[in-house]
């Protein structure tokens, strides 16, 4: 029970960690707006959750290998060399960029909310117990 709890805010670290880059590449795609051959960055974590979660646990048989545990994956930094939006390669789009920052923020916000009604629950159980 303890250790489910604790992967819990393992978890919620790991989500607020790729928020963070998250918005850290969304910010420096909007300061490269201009820059010729930019190519904008993004950060991969919920899809790899989702993917970690749609092939089951895996067995580790040695210390080498990869985990596709969900609460041990963390927030991959990407770039995005497929599009390109102008002829000088530079592929930020601004107004995709300020939507994704925005959407990133209300993100980061949610789960500092549930983290923190996590942690009072927990202190809340412990004072009862």
């Amino acid at each position: 029970m303890l250790s489910k709890t604790f992967s819990k805010i393992d978890l919620f670290n790991n989500a607020l960690s790729a928020s963070w880059k998250r918005n850290q590449a969304i910010s420096n795609n909007i300061a490269n707006v201009n820059t010729p051959n930019y190519k904008r960055q993004d950060v991969e974590f919920e899809s790899l959750i989702k993917q970690a979660r749609a092939q089951g646990p895996m067995q580790v048989t040695d210390p080498r290998h990869f985990s596709n545990d969900p609460m041990t994956i963390e927030p991959q930094l990407v770039q995005d060399t497929m599009t390109a939006f102008r002829r000088d390669g530079n592929n930020v789009n601004i107004d995709t960029e300020m939507a994704l920052l925005a959407e990133n923020q209300i993100r980061y916000e949610t789960l500092t909310s549930q983290l923190n009604n996590h942690l009072k629950r927990l202190r809340i159980a412990y004072s009862q117990g």
